[in-house]
């Protein structure tokens, strides 16, 4: 039988609000959090230190202004370059990569996890997690709000205040609610 955890990481509808594994683990990270906000802002070493132990992967440079908060740090993994502003949120119930030179402007948030519309399922604690996946060389504006199964490709820029809720392709600028490509075929990296 699969555990809560597996069936999470699987994309498979799982118990997020009474796994005692989930919760620990979610609590955790959550300590882990609250540790690098209190940090001086002046104490890179330790911020980026305490990043590496929290996050899943790092690749290269990274800096994340504070506050900075996410669900269970594991499943996120940066490329080179990484800078993300004031008020990151990640939900990372599932796989949330970013790959090289992105730049996330203040209070964005990306969220993997997602709830049955069944009211009974939903009553029950039960919730999906779908990937997010950002390519080389992005831009997100701010106030973006990435939803569970997006995919940005490479050398895009999104909008400030857009809500991303499908795939973007590479070379495009995207803006709006529902966010949609108004540009397409821009020059590569």
């Amino acid at each position: 039988m699969m555990t809560e955890k597996e069936k999470m990481l699987a994309g498979m509808l799982y118990d997020a609000n009474y796994d005692p594994q989930l919760i620990a683990e979610r609590m955790e990270c959550k300590e882990l959090c609250r540790d690098y906000n209190d940090l001086r802002p002046k104490a890179i070493k330790e911020r980026e230190t305490l990043l590496r132990n929290m996050l899943g992967e790092v690749k290269g440079n990274i800096l994340i202004e504070q506050p900075f908060y996410c669900d269970y740090g594991y499943n996120i993994k940066v490329g080179e370059n990484f800078y993300a502003n004031f008020n990151l949120v990640i939900l990372d119930e599932a796989p949330v990569t970013f790959g090289d030179n992105v730049f996330i402007a203040p209070n964005c948030g990306f969220y993997t996890a997602g709830h049955p519309l069944d009211p009974a399922e939903r009553n029950q604690g039960l919730e999906y997690a779908r990937p997010i996946t950002v390519g080389n060389n992005v831009w997100i504006g701010a106030g973006v709000q990435v939803l569970p199964g997006v995919t940005i490709g490479d050398n895009s820029v999104i909008g400030a205040g857009s809500v991303v809720v499908k795939d973007i392709p590479s070379n495009s600028v995207a803006v709006g609610n529902p966010c949609k490509v108004v540009k397409s075929a821009l020059p590569e990296g």
